[in-house]
């Protein structure tokens, strides 16, 4: 019987066990410390591939397949990642009389978040900017600035929306009015 995971596809082994000896793939992401091929269940048609410390470039399609004489079987498993960043800052720049831009930022987002402004009734607020980069691990860092008129009253909320968890961290400034 033969048997195996494979990356997106079957050029990028992580296990194969052939007719009871084990061949390790070699990745290009480096499961070779990160990974336990579980095959305890094998004669039930289980097997199971346990990934630690997964980060967002682990995101996508894995394979595993049966092969024993003239039946073969496959499934496809995919993977998502996602990571909720950290607490949200905002600043404040005055530019003159009549205009205030506001930046609100976060790191630590995966994937990217959609970023929305909104006003004290709730009504979204254009964006003045949305700008992401991502750091050597993968993840996020967001920044969204808007700007406003300097008489703007209440307050206004910043809010990250990550999509595939559904979750959203939200921070908000009250402007007082006129700043000078």
């Amino acid at each position: 019987m033969n048997v195996g995971w494979y990356r997106d596809h079957y050029s990028q082994p992580i296990y194969v066990h052939k007719e009871g000896g084990k061949l390790s793939g070699k990745s290009p992401q480096n499961y070779t410390n990160r990974t336990v091929f579980l095959n305890n269940n094998l004669r039930e048609g289980k097997m199971t591939l346990r990934i630690r410390n997964i980060n967002v470039f682990d995101e996508g399609q894995y394979r595993c397949f049966f092969k024993d004489g003239d039946i073969y079987e496959e499934a496809i498993v995919d993977l998502k990642v996602a990571a909720l960043g950290l607490d949200i800052q905002i600043n404040v720049q005055v530019f003159n009389t009549k205009e205030i831009m506001v930046e609100c930022n976060s790191q630590g987002w995966f994937p990217q978040a959609q970023m929305k402004w909104r006003d004290s009734r709730g009504n979204v607020i254009p964006p003045l900017s949305k700008i992401f980069s991502q750091d050597e691990a993968g993840l996020l860092h967001l920044k969204t600035s808007v700007l406003l008129k300097n008489n703007t009253h209440g307050p206004v909320t910043c809010g990250f929306y990550n999509p595939v968890t559904g979750q959203e961290k939200r921070a908000g400034i009250v402007l007082p009015g006129e700043c000078s």
